[in-house]
């Protein structure tokens, strides 16, 4: 009689919570569908999401057009370009090279490429895999929209950066560069003697059963491929061409949302590396100081409402996709777009706290707050590497405002907590030893900012100085090679111009010191011993660049 008891007891307990988990994913599917038809409405260019948990897909759907032209509607199946999440797959290229014994991650890259001009820099493929290598991005060089519709060897990609100054020295800072992945991309070629197509397909898609995954092409037939679009006055227009052969292994993949579960189930079950291949991917790795780069190896590193996940994004031209995956929760989110212009980072990270359940605050969860309560954090604040942020209250609101940046509102949660709209970033006020303080968290990001007299540089004070004075200044700086600023007067007024930028009027805030509008920076010029200018320092985005004059 008890066993039954027992038993009856055990059924009525998972009866309700089957029933609790039927009403929680028809929730989450009504809140999917509203966000997503949102964004990708039926006559645009769309997209297709994919949300899995603990290995199973519970969301799966297509939205919008895959092609404007012919009017044919997204499907799940549909094929896109992925952009840099190609980045995962040439990282995990690289750790199955390793584990074979093929390569170490601290190899040099001269020891794959001999005549690489590392202008005497130590740089190795760890430096390569986590955009600590200094090396210039190609994609940010000059005419790169010339250049992408040729076709390249990698060996030609390369030569194409090579020679640039270096932006940095190896592990001193974080930037990303494309030029790092294509570097690996060669280096798997070498060690393989296969191309990185022929890697990744008979090593990854093969294997894992992805028959729908392709090294991109714009001449092949694809089946169900997605056409790429950009916005233009009047709507959409095709995407500009690019050589597939030009993102090569940083960003030349083309999949589905269900070839990428595959390879995200491969990855979550260490199918192609060990966990303690993967555990070095998803390593927050450090700089040279320690400080952490939010990046491992072609995985980004964040949180999502405190809970760490592990992401990565793609843009190439007409695609932007997104993938999310909360390692703890076993919840993978992929979204594949057919537009530019139109982001699924943010939906993805909302679509990921949802199945969390730990949704992101939304500008409608705002509570009332009386003036006063808002008007004693009016002020500005200085933050990390000398940003100012200025907040201000008008017409019953708080904005903040980031120098140089656009005026956003501030939607309060509480008396000392605010949110913008629409966006994962958080202000939290306090007051310390007397000082009004201010907690700016965007995810992982945090920095704290501390009330200070420094004014933007919109209402600084600008001095008057003797025109003659003006032409101490005149002259070319040089502040790395191939990088200069040309200071020129005229009518009274001086002017700066940055190699391959538009000229700038500087504005003097006191004797040897220049501020700019056009954006949040300033020059100090130094005198040597004569008195004569020979050298300008330019402070901007929190970093110090030292040019001297050349005569």
């Amino acid at each position: 009689m008890g066993t039954m008891k027992k038993t009856n007891l055990f059924l009525l307990v998972t009866c309700t919570f089957l029933h609790i988990s039927i009403l929680s994913a028809q929730h989450l599917e009504h809140t999917f569908d509203e966000m997503l038809n949102t964004k990708y409405v039926s006559e645009h260019p769309g997209a297709t999401v994919l949300v899995a948990k603990d290995g199973a897909v519970v969301y799966r759907k297509a939205f919008g057009m895959a092609n404007l032209e012919l009017q044919a509607p997204m499907k799940p199946e549909s094929v896109f370009e992925l952009g840099s999440i190609t980045k995962q797959f040439t990282a995990v290229s690289i750790l199955m090279l390793m584990e074979q014994g093929k390569l170490n991650l601290d190899d040099e890259i001269t020891k794959y490429l001999p005549n690489y001009p590392t202008q005497d820099k130590k740089i190795t493929i760890h430096h390569l895999l986590n955009h600590t290598s200094g090396i210039k991005s190609y994609t940010e060089m000059g005419n790169l929209m010339e250049f992408a519709r040729l076709d390249k060897t990698p060996v030609e990609i390369i030569d194409y950066f090579k020679n640039e100054p270096m932006d940095f020295d190896p592990g001193e800072a974080w930037h990303y560069t494309n030029s790092g992945y294509i570097i690996l991309g060669y280096i798997i070629e070498k060690i393989t003697g296969a191309s990185y197509a022929d890697f990744v397909t008979d090593n990854i898609f093969k294997p894992l059963g992805m028959e729908h995954s392709y090294y991109g092409s714009k001449t092949k037939l694809v089946p169900n491929r997605a056409s790429g679009y950009m916005p233009a006055e009047t709507g959409y227009r095709n995407a500009d061409y690019i050589s597939m052969t030009l993102p090569y292994a940083a960003g030349s993949l083309m999949s589905c949302v269900d070839d990428m579960f595959l390879w995200h189930k491969a990855i979550h079950n260490n199918t192609l590396i060990t966990s303690e291949s993967k555990a070095k991917a998803f390593t927050n790795t450090s700089l040279n100081n320690g400080q952490p780069t939010n990046y491992g190896y072609g995985w980004l590193i964040n949180e999502i409402n405190g809970t760490p996940s592990i992401e990565h994004g793609g843009g190439i031209f007409g695609y932007v996709t997104q993938g999310i995956y909360v390692p703890t929760e076993d919840i993978y989110i992929i979204i594949l777009s057919n537009t530019n212009g139109n982001s699924p980072n943010a939906t993805a990270i909302a679509m990921a706290a949802a199945v969390m359940g730990k949704p992101l605050p939304k500008a409608t969860d705002a509570v009332e707050l009386r003036a006063e309560h808002m008007q004693k954090w009016v002020g500005n604040y200085t933050f990390q590497n000398d940003l100012l942020r200025t907040i201000s209250y008008e017409n019953g609101h708080l904005y903040s405002q980031r120098e140089g940046g656009q005026k956003l509102q501030l939607f309060p949660l509480s008396e000392n907590d605010f949110i913008f709209e629409n966006r994962m970033t958080s202000y939290s006020f306090a007051l310390k030893d007397g000082k009004k303080t201010v907690l700016f968290k965007r995810r992982i990001q945090e920095d704290e900012g501390v009330e200070t007299d420094k004014k933007p540089a919109t209402e600084k004070e600008v001095i008057p100085l003797d025109p003659g004075i003006l032409e101490d200044y005149v002259g070319m700086y040089e502040l790395t090679p191939g990088f200069s600023l040309d200071i020129t007067t005229k009518e009274g007024r001086i002017f700066t111009q940055a190699t391959g930028q538009p000229q700038a009027e500087m504005f003097p805030e006191a004797t040897d010191t220049f501020f700019l509008k056009v954006v949040a920076a300033q020059l100090i010029f130094e005198r040597n011993a004569e008195g004569k200018v020979d050298k300008v320092t330019l402070k901007q985005g929190g970093q110090e660049m030292v040019g001297a004059r050349k005569e």
